[in-house]
């Protein structure tokens, strides 16, 4: 039973979590906007380098690629809020059904992970070189959020829950 709270609560973790992200970047729109505009401007990265041809200077493209990634973030919560509630109905139920209920946490956790990675990571950080900017470098809390959501994902697709019964 342990393990299976100790699940639950771990996926409860990364919902709020991301609800916490979703919200602020809802409510505080105009200064977690200013950190993709200027990502996707580019012009805090090195001074010479020959990648800022990949810049995106369009206001609308800007606000498109920030609200797709809200809505990545809000998905992750509601998945994960989901998830957390159904491993919690299943929580006295046979190992088939709890690994069954598994599947919305499942969802929102890799979710999380590919929009922290992919995301931030790779389209950020190496396609438009978020790296380079002392002052808009997300690469190392995208780091700690995916890495967190994975290492959430593998303990929860993990086939122990039954071990503490």
């Amino acid at each position: 039973m342990m393990i299976r709270l100790s699940k639950i609560a771990m996926v409860l973790a990364m919902a709020l979590f991301a609800s916490l992200v979703s919200f602020g970047n809802i409510t505080d729109y105009q200064t977690n906007f200013a950190f993709v505009h200027r990502v996707f401007l580019m012009d805090t990265t090195f001074p010479g380098n020959s990648i800022t041809y990949r810049a995106i200077e369009s206001p609308f493209i800007q606000h498109a690629g920030y609200i797709f990634i809200i809505a990545l973030e809000t998905a992750t919560a509601l998945l994960c809020w989901i998830g957390g509630f159904k491993l919690w109905q299943a929580l006295k139920g046979d190992n088939v059904a709890f690994r069954r209920a598994k599947k919305y946490a499942i969802a929102g956790l890799t979710l999380g992970f590919l929009t922290w990675q992919v995301g931030f990571m790779s389209v950020g950080g190496e396609w438009f070189g978020m790296w380079m900017s002392k002052e808009w470098n997300g690469v190392p809390d995208a780091s700690r959020f995916f890495t967190t959501l994975l290492l959430v994902l593998i303990y929860v697709v993990m086939s122990n829950d039954d071990i503490d019964e």
